[in-house]
């Protein structure tokens, strides 16, 4: 059976004892945590006890985790690395091995992570198709005029991606190194904005690029996977159909009708039912709420889960 944990993305902010915080998943019937990247670096000493007193299992941490100094609020895409200023990547690498570095420390698995974007100044093609869905919100994706604009913002972005797919590649390269050197694995996540990489239809390139043995695997995000299913660029079963040999794990969350992810299971429209098809024995199965999911939207969505293991 796959292992299900819950992110502390739904409650890191309102603790400052990570004892506590730990103590109090347990209590709403949680024993497995991924740690996410809203962790601050004052939560750290009450989870290590948490963990050494077997209080809880930290099965996966979200990077970067612990946050970097200086900062209290999630930052995961503080330092990326696909970024051509090499001041940048030298954070994100420092940060990263430093995630890497804590998952160990606490037994986790997997460190899922976020690779960056095609950067843009001025004139983000994906930032002009955003502003024409607010003006148009009831044009569908297959509707002409939003299809012809879509697939001109998706060209454009991939003529301006090699650039930025090298400085990824190579920095991942990196970091492969100590998360192997370490008994991890990396979970490259899918995104929910277009610039941001890798492109849906690049995961099995950035695989084959990455070469083997790699210690990376695709991490599904149910919530992205439908707002990009919303915009027409791709169909969830198929997607998963494709990258199935490579999962390791998933953020489990649905998505309103305003486009609000990281709601309560089955408030939605995410075929979950469908989705756990796709489960197997070795992945992690992280449920991702919202800190504003109200308490009976937790439990109702970890028995929703539950019900679907079976």
């Amino acid at each position: 059976m796959p292992t299900f944990a819950f992110s502390t993305c739904w409650c890191s902010q309102r603790h400052s004892d990570g004892y506590a915080m730990a103590r109090e998943l347990v209590d709403l019937g949680f024993s497995r945590l991924e740690l996410s990247h809203g962790t601050r670096i004052t939560l750290v000493p009450g989870l290590l006890r948490a963990a050494e007193e077997k209080v809880i299992e930290i099965v996966s941490t979200h990077n970067f985790c612990p946050l970097p100094p200086g900062f209290a609020n999630s930052a995961p895409n503080l330092f990326e690395p696909s970024a051509l200023d090499d001041r940048e990547v030298d954070q994100w690498l420092r940060y990263t091995r430093r995630s890497i570095d804590f998952a160990a420390q606490v037994g986790a698995r997997v460190v899922v992570c976020h690779l960056g974007r095609v950067s843009y100044f001025w004139f983000n093609p994906a930032e002009r198709l955003r502003r024409f869905m607010e003006k148009n919100p009831n044009l569908k994706p297959d509707a002409p005029e939003f299809a012809a604009r879509r697939e001109k913002t998706l060209i454009r972005l991939r003529q301006r991606l090699p650039r930025y797919w090298e400085r990824m590649l190579k920095n991942l390269r990196t970091i492969e190194d100590a998360a192997r050197e370490r008994g991890l694995r990396l979970g490259f996540e899918n995104r929910e904005l277009l610039d941001e990489l890798p492109f849906d239809d690049d995961f099995e390139r950035l695989f084959d690029s990455l070469g083997q043995p790699s210690v990376g695997g695709y991490w599904h995000d149910t919530g992205h996977a439908e707002l990009k299913r919303r915009l027409g660029v791709i169909d969830p079963r198929v997607h998963l159909e494709k990258l199935a040999p490579r999962l390791v794990g998933f953020h489990l969350h649905d998505v309103n009708a305003d486009g609000d992810d990281h709601q309560s299971v089955g408030t939605g429209n995410v075929d979950f039912a469908q989705i756990s098809q796709f489960w197997r024995p070795n992945h992690l199965l992280v449920l991702e709420l919202s800190p504003r999911v109200p308490l009976e939207g937790v439990l109702d969505s970890k028995r929703r889960i539950e019900a679907l293991l079976g």
